[in-house]
This record gives C-alpha cells, sequence and structure tokens, in this order.
C-alpha cells in the first residue's frame, strides 16, 4: 500500500483553545509506526492545514481520528472518500464507543489503542485476508458485521517511537510568536470522575513512560524558543515520577517553558510545586469544575473547596500561572451556584478560565443516565463541544444554564478586568484575558441562533420568571 493518509479533522466551532493549533498526537504517532513499516505516509490536520478532497482521494487507505464534536465532519469526509473507492478506517473515542454507527460510514472501525494492530490491518488490507485476527478490528464481510475482541494496548510506552513531526503536512504552528511542541508521556487515569472518558478509553492503570526516555526524547528536540505543552490527562498522577522528571531537567540544564494539565492535589507538596518551576513550569490547566461541594461530590472530584482554594495559593506562591476549568450544569447546580462558582474564579488568583456546560459523552455514567431518564435533547454531535446545552438540566432550563455560562465569561473577561491588569504592568495576564474575550465574543456570535432557538422554545419561557 504505498498511500496512506491519516487525518485528524476540527471543529468549525471556536473554544478556548482554538489558537492553540495543536494537534494530537494518536494519528501522528501512527503515521511513524506505519512509516517504520514502509509505506507512505502523510498526515493531516485541520487546525495546521486543511487537506483538499483531492489529496485525499489519491490515498490508498484513509484513516479518520474521531471525537464527539468534529464526528459529522467525519462522517462527511468518509463517505464522499468511499463514494470514489477510497477504503476509509475510523478510530479515536467516538468510533470506539459508537462503534455500529462508525461502521455506517467507514469499511473498517479501529476500537480503542491501534498502535499494535494498524500495521496488522494494513497488511490484511493489501493481502486481502487477517481481518479477523485484527484484535480492535469491526468491519463488514459479505454483508455481516464482525467485532474482533478487545485491541491490545500497549503495555510498556518506552517501546513507541517518538511522533515524527515531519510528518504532519504544514508542520507545527505558532501560537502567536511561540511555536508549542506537544508532547504525551503517559496515558490513563488514576480517578474516575463522573463526565469523563478517559478512563473508559485508556484505564484507571496509569502507564507512563520512564523518566529517562521523556528526558532523552526532551533533549534530543531543539527547544530553544519554544513551549512544551504536555498532553498527559493528569500530568502529576505519580508524585514520584513527577519529582524525578522535575529534576533530571534541571540536573540536565535544559531550559525551556511548559504546561500541564494537572489536578489541585499536587499543592499538597508545596516543594514539589516549587520544583516544577524551577524545571519551567509556568502554566497548569487545572480541573477546578466546581465550589458547589455537592456537585464536586456528584462529579466524583475527591476534592473540598478548601482545598481547592489552598492549592489556588500554592500556585500563586509558587509564580505557576492558573487557567482555571469549570464545569456548569450538574443535577446539583442552580442558578445560584453557577454564580457562586463563577464569582470564586473572579475573586481569586486565577489568571484565565474556561466554563464549560457539562456535555454527555458516551461510555460515561452521566451520558447513560441522560439516555435512561430521557434526558437528552439533541443528538447533533458537532454539538458535543462543551459549549452548548444539550441535555435537559435538574434545575434551569438549556437556555438559562447556556446563558449563565455566557454571563460568567463576560463579567471574568470584562474591560474593566482587563484593563486593571494592564494598569498593574502584567502584561501577559492582560493579553490572555483579551484573548479570552475574543473567544467569548466569537461564541456568542456563533452560537446566536442556537440561543435564539433556546430562548423561544417552550423549554426556554417556562422558567423565564426566573431569570433573574
Amino acid at each position: 500500500m504505498s498511500r496512506i493518509v491519516l487525518y485528524e479533522p476540527a471543529t468549525h466551532r471556536p473554544h478556548v483553545f482554538t489558537n492553540f493549533r495543536l494537534p494530537r498526537l494518536g494519528v501522528l504517532l501512527l503515521g511513524t509506526i506505519l512509516k517504520e513499516h514502509g509505506h507512505d505516509v502523510k498526515v493531516y490536520a485541520d487546525v495546521v492545514r486543511q487537506p483538499s478532497m483531492h489529496q485525499l482521494l489519491d490515498a490508498d487507505l484513509v484513516g479518520i481520528s474521531t471525537i464527539e464534536s468534529t464526528t459529522p465532519k467525519c462522517y462527511e469526509v468518509a463517505d464522499a472518500l468511499r463514494e470514489h473507492g477510497v477504503p476509509v478506517v475510523l478510530g479515536g473515542p467516538h468510533a470506539t464507543f459508537m462503534t455500529d454507527e462508525a461502521l455506517g460510514h467507514a469499511d473498517y472501525v479501529f476500537r480503542g489503542e491501534a498502535e499494535i494492530g494498524i500495521v496488522r490491518l494494513v497488511e490484511a488490507i493489501i493481502s486481502g485476508e487477517g481481518l479477523d485476527e485484527v484484535r480492535g478490528l469491526s468491519f463488514r464481510s459479505r454483508g455481516e458485521v464482525f467485532h474482533n475482541g478487545p485491541a491490545e494496548t500497549v503495555s510498556d510506552l518506552d517501546s513507541l517511537p517518538d511522533p515524527d513531526f515531519g510528518l504532519l503536512v504544514g508542520g507545527l504552528s505558532k501560537t502567536w510568536s511561540l511555536t508549542v511542541v506537544p508532547i504525551q508521556t503517559s496515558r490513563g487515569c488514576p480517578h474516575e470522575c463522573f463526565f469523563c472518558s478517559v478512563t473508559a478509553m485508556f484505564g484507571r492503570n496509569v502507564r507512563y513512560q520512564s523518566v529517562e526516555k521523556v528526558l532523552d526524547g526532551l533533549e534530543w528536540m531543539d527547544l530553544r524558543g519554544k513551549h512544551v505543552f504536555f498532553y498527559d490527562d493528569h500530568f502529576a498522577a505519580s508524585k514520584k515520577r513527577l519529582r524525578g522528571l522535575m529534576e533530571g531537567i534541571i540536573e540536565r540544564g535544559m531550559r525551556f517553558d511548559w504546561s500541564a494539565q494537572a489536578r489541585i492535589d499536587v499543592a499538597r507538596d508545596e516543594e514539589l510545586v516549587r520544583l516544577m518551576h524551577r524545571a519551567g513550569c509556568r502554566l497548569l490547566y487545572v480541573g477546578i469544575e466546581s465550589v458547589n461541594p455537592n456537585t464536586l461530590k456528584a462529579f466524583r472530584k475527591g476534592q473540598t473547596v478548601d482545598e481547592i482554594e489552598r492549592a489556588i495559593e500554592v500556585f500563586r506562591r509558587c509564580r505557576i500561572a492558573l487557567h482555571g476549568m469549570f464545569m456548569f450544569g450538574a443535577d446539583t447546580d442552580t442558578i445560584e451556584s453557577i454564580r457562586a462558582t463563577a464569582r470564586f474564579s473572579r475573586e481569586r488568583s486565577i489568571g484565565t478560565v474556561q466554563y464549560m456546560i457539562l456535555t454527555p459523552v458516551p461510555e460515561t455514567p452521566f451520558f447513560d443516565r441522560l439516555v435512561s431518564e430521557g434526558r437528552m435533547r439533541i443528538r447533533d454531535w458537532s454539538l458535543y463541544d462543551g459549549q452548548h446545552s444539550v441535555f435537559e438540566p435538574a434545575n434551569m432550563s438549556r437556555y438559562e444554564l447556556h446563558r449563565e455560562t455566557m454571563r460568567a465569561y463576560e463579567e471574568f473577561y470584562s474591560t474593566p478586568r482587563i484593563l486593571a491588569k494592564f494598569a498593574q504592568l502584567k502584561i501577559v495576564p492582560g493579553i490572555g484575558m483579551l484573548y479570552g474575550r475574543r473567544i467569548r465574543t466569537r461564541l456568542e456570535r456563533v452560537n446566536r441562533r442556537f440561543v435564539d432557538s433556546l430562548r423561544t422554545t417552550s423549554e426556554g419561557s417556562l422558567t423565564s420568571s426566573r431569570v433573574m
């Protein structure tokens, strides 16, 4: 098979990371593995450079990565390719969890991790036999649907190659004047938040690259003038490993700034947080979610409001900027609790925020509950992006949930707050807030028709007397 294209579509709607044009690493890693086995591979990601249909049609096989919000585009492209005789394999979280649906648009669906199975799949397609031996594969043959056994997972992440960014057509793009390099050093999460599908995809048993493997990879790259973003779902899941990694960066004399996703519990060890700053950490993306104790309990976060407040103070003392991630719409939420959480985020030392509308993702307890209770209102997957209310909340209308989320954005990224940052000569935080305000404005413009439809439905108007 001489030409393989791996493709990661993007949603056309703006979101908080719109200007951070980073591809996910799954398709790059699969492309690297296929290249090592002698195949001609190109990787396209819409966030970097959108391929033309001609470029996709020139391939002998196209693999498309799916997440909920990009699924309609994935299906549209897959349907068009198959009409022209190009075989398509769909993978990624949505295809994994909604396999039968995905099979309506593809020749093959790969469920779960594909690093071990992708080469076997390509070899089976080339030879015309052996599809039934590819674990994790679903396919149709002679009018029947076959679901092979679960995919093999990679137990030793050190065995995987480093993603070859040279396969990415257009290369890594710059954010403002800075090139951001994405790196992932682990898979899985030891926690099991009510709304999250990470454990369903990768498991609760966290697998890590060794500290030496990570350090060698960082040292090999030229990171001058670049910023590293660690894609790990919970970068600080192992405090011992994190400490070893930080000490290694310092001992090897590597100098680069980096950011990562972490839970607030990393702040329980302030010495470790200070070590992170010494090793170049300048920003943490932290899932705070809420300051409603009942919501934290419902989300299974395993954290209290007191712990959240202490963590914010630790990050401030250690000079690590905080991007607070909040989630609105739990059954325990009310309009008053959402406003209290928004007020909390404005009054604490949180540099930037994202307020997401709770979104039910397949293969999560939250999704299953809503389906069983008949509370799903929209099955347009393109709206499953954390910016649209797609289910019926317990204590407010969908319109009220959407309106309160946008109000929280407006008040956090208000003009007086932005001007105050610049007056205090906090230039970088001020620029971050300007960016947040710009995204909020774009969201309001793009979603205007959706919001109007919510406002005019009986569901929205029934509770209009409770708006203020």
